[in-house]
């Protein structure tokens, strides 16, 4: 029994997703401002919202005017032209400030504490506990508060500004001492009698000079707190620091913090390793973007006019992650990032009802590409979060029959009587190599098999077998473990039969579901094997296709070996070689893979189409569920053995796209002629069914294919009709209605006769049951 994920490993995977972590310059900052947030709304001349956020801030009227914006350090945009400049931004928009008076008064708590000082930590100090609801008493030497903000130049601190700032003070219920005269030992005492709790701001020094012993006490960095238990320091606590007036902020807003919990009893230390500055994990990419310089000032020394302060803050590049929702069509789509996914499908894996709908159709709709996990700086796959979602759906019984049955069927039927095959090369009796095509190549591609195994059996000394089936990928990829084990045991039943040949496989998923899970076969990629034959054949064919643009099958993601071989036969082809925006480690799927188009078909196609556009050159692949994939979107299209193996005068390129019933039937009939022409063998017995005739129009073979029906279940169901089944008859048009269930799916059909055949005129499927009424003959109604 598989043991599910608990929540400890849900949330390990949930934090290597970064998207949610600060910025650089949020981090950087002192007290995290959302500079972010606040650029975007300076750029878009939001001046109120831009406030709003510099509401952050105590005091923004001040501290915007003259923070020394450390912010600016980490900029990703120095890096493209220089840093933007924050605190000219910052200026510009305080100048829109008006509203400087605190509205409402919080509830009172009984505690009072005392503030020593009238600089910007002590300022900061008192507004925060007030605003926490103590009784706040704010004692300086001065004769006026602002301690060292006096010193500014008007020109930059407007002393209206400070005056008004600071009168929130009044507003909040503080009460101000103003020329105190606390110039005698003993005065820490009587404030620590007088107060439960006392702040000390030592901005620029204390102003009390009894009290400047302890500008040189140790002070706990991360707390504030001091030597003595209640009393706590901030404000310029390391004399070799420079004075920061925001991080000054940051040391009053700590010290509230302190006195808070100091109080409240409890923990001064739990949680609060980010309170100050940290380094940021969000990782952002500079590629692509150019680099422009600072906006100039029109007139320096009076900052940015409003609209030099909206261009500069245009610069801003809004630095996220999200650099696998940028490159994948499936997460943009469901508009969230693996975060919010991871804990979308954990909290719905743990419900003991399994998943609802939308999570369903989340884990369902990821190709399992793995492209995520390639661009993501801590390697996070939304691939093991999906595959997880789904095997939980599974083992509860709720994924639904339809996700993926229909893959599942043509698995089953790549493996059965009819299209399965493993045997020696003809006249031989032990084989050195296997040739294994997969199903999709012998499917969309029956004769370039028999053409590449007459090719290998050519060439390889030795014995070359042949072993036509499906490698079980779909089965895996609908968390169905007990057939895709069936699968592989298939493929290796056969391997073994053949006396464990080297298998030359030519489907790059192939390739990897065998190195992944059949770790003793030896493996030979089809195309790194045609690269060391001299003599390839139809070498001619690719001097005259001009430019071809590389697609490399995302299966095929992390085999170099593959995609560099790949590009060498195009080279020996004479062919010139466009690669893809996204190439080699980091392609695109086509839509096909983790069955998408089966959970997802509207997904699918969009992922093929815009895959597609990414050139205007004739695009050239080497799977062939992505050719046809491609092909579906109407793009021009070759795969690699067009190249090397198709007759002449034709345009392989324009080949439309293989249907689910034509690949299933050049299956049977791949194997039928290799039968027949190589081992002179007979064939199973084929079916009743079988041998009825139809006649289909584009628009009805097109529908069939939109709705998964196949040939065959047409034919079963006039079959059953016409062998004695219920039918109905449209009196005026003449046409049959007739339905049959062979599983899990009622198919229904409207037909005709025609000729030695049948006409069909529509189908359709459904998953009800039709349960005849009581009373009814066995003819109907």
């Amino acid at each position: 029994m598989r043991t599910m994920m608990d929540q400890k490993a849900w949330r390990e995977i949930e934090n290597r997703c970064i998207q949610e972590e600060a910025p650089p310059c949020r981090a950087r900052c002192p007290i995290h401002v959302d500079v972010r947030s606040f650029l975007r709304e300076v750029a878009a001349g939001r001046w109120d919202e831009s406030l709003q956020v510099l509401a952050a801030m105590p005091f923004p009227g001040i501290v915007g005017r003259i923070c020394d914006h450390p912010c600016e350090e980490t900029c990703n945009r120095k890096l493209r032209g220089g840093a933007i400049s924050i605190g000219g931004c910052e200026r510009a928009a305080v100048r829109h400030r008006k509203n400087f008076r605190q509205r409402a008064l919080p509830a009172r708590k009984p505690e009072r504490v005392a503030v020593v000082g009238g600089g910007l930590s002590s300022l900061t100090a008192g507004l925060e506990l007030a605003r926490k609801g103590y009784s706040v008493t704010l004692l300086d030497a001065a004769a006026r508060l602002g301690g060292n903000l006096w010193d500014i130049p008007e020109s930059d601190l407007p002393r209206e500004v400070l005056r008004e700032e600071t009168r929130v003070l009044e507003d909040l219920g503080v009460e101000v001492r103003l020329s105190v005269d606390a110039d005698y030992e003993g005065v820490l005492d009587e404030l620590q009698r007088t107060f439960d709790a006392v702040y000390l701001g030592i901005d620029r020094g204390i102003g009390f000079p009894s009290l400047q012993p302890l500008e040189a006490a140790p002070v706990n960095p991360l707390t504030g707190a001091t030597t003595r238990a209640g009393v706590f320091a901030g404000g310029a606590v390391d004399s070799r620091r420079r004075y920061s007036p925001i991080s000054a902020v940051a040391d009053g807003r700590r010290g509230a913090i302190s006195i808070d919990r100091f109080l409240q009893k409890v923990s001064l230390t739990a949680e609060r390793e980010r309170e100050g500055p940290y380094e940021s994990k969000l990782r952002t990419r500079l590629e692509g973007i150019a680099s422009h310089g600072a906006v100039p000032k029109a007139y320096p020394d009076q900052g940015y006019t409003d609209e030099e302060a909206r261009e500069e803050a245009g610069r801003c590049i809004s630095c996220e992650c999200m650099e696998c929702v940028k490159k994948c069509l499936f997460m943009e789509r469901f508009k969230a990032y693996p975060k919010r996914y991871v804990r979308q499908v954990s909290n719905d894996a743990t419900l003991v009802l399994g998943a609802h709908g939308p999570t369903r159709r989340l884990v369902n709709s990821c190709s399992l590409c793995d492209l995520c996990k390639v661009v993501c700086p801590n390697d996070l796959s939304m691939a093991d979060v999906c595959m997880e979602g789904r095997r939980t759906l599974v083992e509860r019984g709720k994924m639904p029959a339809s996700a993926h049955e229909f893959a599942l069927d043509d698995m089953t039927s790549a493996n059965g009587a009819r299209a399965a095959l493993a045997s020696h090369e003809p006249g031989k009796e032990a084989s050195r190599f296997a040739f294994f095509p997969g199903c999709q190549l012998a499917g969309i591609y029956p004769e370039h098999v028999s053409s590449v195994y007459a090719h290998l059996r050519g060439h390889l000394k030795g014995g070359v077998g042949l072993i036509l089936r499906c490698c079980g990928v779909p089965a895996e990829w609908a968390a169905r473990d007990g057939l895709f084990r069936d699968a592989l045991e298939g493929v290796e039943r056969d391997w073994n039969g053949l006396g464990r040949p080297a298998m030359i496989v030519a489907c790059p998923t192939c390739f990897r579901t065998f190195g992944k899970h059949l770790p003793g076969m030896e493996l030979l990629s089809l195309w790194q094997t045609l690269v060391s034959i001299q003599e390839t054949g139809g070498q001619r064919q690719g001097s005259d296709r001009g430019r071809l643009a590389i697609h490399d099958p995302c299966t095929a993601r992390y085999e170099k070996g593959i995609q560099d071989s790949i590009r060498a036969l195009l080279e020996g082809l004479g062919c010139e070689v466009e690669e893809l925006p996204l190439s080699r480690r980091e392609t695109e799927c086509c839509g096909y893979g983790g069955l998408m188009s089966i959970a997802n078909p509207s997904l699918a196609k969009d992922a093929a189409e815009r895959r597609a556009h990414l050139s205007e050159a004739d695009f050239v692949t080497y799977c062939a569920m992505c050719r046809n994939a491609l092909a579906g979107t109407g793009k021009r299209v070759l795969h690699v053995l067009d190249m090397l193996f198709n007759g002449p005068g034709e345009d392989p390129a324009a080949r439309k796209a293989c249907g689910w019933s034509e690949k299933r039937e050049n299956r049977c009939r791949l194997k039928g002629r290799l039968v027949k022409t190589l081992w002179a063998a007979g064939l199973p017995r084929t079916e009743e069914h079988e041998s009825i005739l139809l006649h289909l129009s584009d628009e009805v073979s097109e529908r069939m294919e939109e709705r998964r029906i196949l040939r065959e279940d047409v034919q079963k169901v006039i079959h059953h009709a016409e062998t004695g089944g219920d039918r109905f008859i449209d009196q005026q048009n003449g046409r049959w209605l007739a339905s049959f269930k062979p599983g899990h799916v009622t198919y229904w059909v409207e037909y005709s006769r025609e000729g030695s055949g049948w006409r069909v005129h529509n189908a359709y499927s459904h998953r009800m049951d039709i349960v005849r009424a009581p009373g009814l003959g066995e003819s109907g109604p």
